[in-house]
């Protein structure tokens, strides 16, 4: 069964709390930097003490002790799941995950807004499939949970490491604009390529009726 996580990618914790309610009762949601920063740990723990599961997308990307005293921290408010980027190395991920060994981390291989041309101007000469099984065996080895990545190369992130949570963003339906969003794909498909986690953003809430397709969701997730 994949999890759901509800993004509250909002500004203010009273929008967040709404759309908590919206979907009541749904128990899973995601908080991302620009929440993150305006409603603090403090706020991330009121959540969790109510029982709320929340993946906390931090991206933390730093040398290997600053990362590991964050995700400490992080990890004593209870969250589910915190993220990382794999292209901090190797000794960064390792030193996070001793630093939280009861919490999932997730490795964030290349973000789903950048696409081939993106990496070629960054200086990058293996291809974007090629880079994200890069970082996801980095992960593997350093010992991380799992990975996020986008739909188009889920089905061989998932034949390499079949017990990994793969964490997929970038969700679409039929006829929906891309966005920002480079590399998208279509929540049927994600699910029966194995993905095991979902984030649910722009996909959810501009539709005309969330608290349906959530629901829509969760009947084809289980």
């Amino acid at each position: 069964m994949a999890t759901l996580w509800v993004a509250l990618d909002v500004s203010e914790r009273e929008a967040a709390e709404a759309r908590m309610a919206c979907l009541a009762p749904h128990r899973t949601f995601k908080v991302g930097l620009e929440l993150y920063h305006r409603i603090g740990p403090e706020g991330v723990l009121h959540w969790t003490q109510q029982g709320y599961e929340i993946f906390l997308d931090m991206k933390l990307h730093d040398i290997p002790r600053t990362v590991a005293g964050a995700v400490a921290n992080l990890a004593r408010l209870g969250v589910s799941l915190i993220t990382l980027h794999v292209s901090g190395g190797r000794q960064m991920l390792e030193a996070a995950r001793e630093a939280a060994p009861s919490t999932s981390l997730i490795g964030v291989t290349v973000l789903t807004s950048l696409g081939s041309e993106d990496l070629a101007g960054l200086g990058y000469t293996s291809s974007l499939p090629e880079l994200v099984a890069l970082y996801a065996q980095t992960a593997r080895v350093a010992g991380l949970a799992g990975v996020v990545v986008s739909a188009p190369e889920l089905p061989a992130i998932q034949r390499e490491w079949p017990r990994a949570r793969l964490v997929v963003p970038g969700i679409r339906w039929p006829g929906e604009a891309a966005d920002d969003q480079k590399r998208v794909g279509q929540p049927e498909a994600i699910v029966a390529q194995g993905g095991t986690d979902l984030v649910l953003g722009r996909g959810l809430w501009q539709t005309a009726d969330p608290v349906g397709r959530l629901e829509a969701l969760k009947r084809l997730a289980t």
